[in-house]
């Protein structure tokens, strides 16, 4: 849906990115002014709405208007998603992350991860606590699209789940120091205590970052 740090050159921009840019250049906006910028239905701008709701991304506010006109909402996002716009928290991580390597190299890199992954532990364990395995890929789903990993899950005809993330919040951070990606499914089978293999990788061209939990 949602493409990967969204900016207004970036190319296959889809009709909820383009809702989503609007917003951010416009700050708030009603369906009649999606209309006339996307120049479709209001049904369709609408759904598309709907969706972006779901997802948590924007946000409505009922306007009443003064006088006899009806009410209306006016729409804006979310903050979560100003996630999906370029900051300088990555600049901040890679810097970091540069200062460890030069002093310790990779390993070092990956000790200061692990270090990390261990205290997202602690702090995230009781979330999961006295919940079956469904309710913990839901709860993990969730935390993961907390950080802006726009992170999904479905259930497996098999009784296996997969879980898959549109959107890395960590890119430019993850081409250059992969030990961030491989301490991810760690991360998740440590949180849901059990198996989670990595299917899809976005690192490798695929369209999203997937992931299988494996029932036991």
């Amino acid at each position: 849906m949602i493409n990967h740090q969204l900016t207004q050159s970036q190319d296959n921009v889809t009709t909820q990115d383009s809702i989503v840019l609007f917003i951010k250049k416009n700050k708030e906006v009603t369906v009649s002014e999606l209309c006339d910028y996307l120049k479709i239905t209001s049904m369709a701008v609408r759904r598309h709405l709907n969706v972006l709701q779901s997802d948590g991304l924007i946000d409505a506010e009922l306007v009443r208007s003064h006088g006899r006109g009806r009410p209306f909402y006016k729409y804006r996002l979310t903050h979560k998603a100003e996630n999906l716009f370029p900051s300088g928290f990555q600049n901040l991580a890679m810097d970091l992350l540069d200062a460890v390597y030069e002093q310790s190299g990779h390993e070092g890199v990956l000790n200061l991860l692990n270090i990390r992954n261990k205290k997202r532990l602690s702090t995230l364990s009781p979330r999961l606590e006295d919940k079956n395995l469904q309710e913990r890929v839901r709860e993990v789903s969730r935390i993961f699209s907390e950080d802006g990993y726009m992170t999904e899950w479905e259930s497996l005809p098999d009784g296996n789940f997969f879980i898959f993330q549109r959107h890395c919040a960590v890119h430019d951070v993850a081409q250059k120091y992969r030990q961030v990606c491989a301490l991810e499914p760690k991360l998740m089978e440590s949180l849901l205590g059990v198996k989670v293999t990595r299917e899809k990788y976005m690192l490798k061209n695929d369209p999203v970052c997937g992931y299988l939990v494996h029932q036991s």
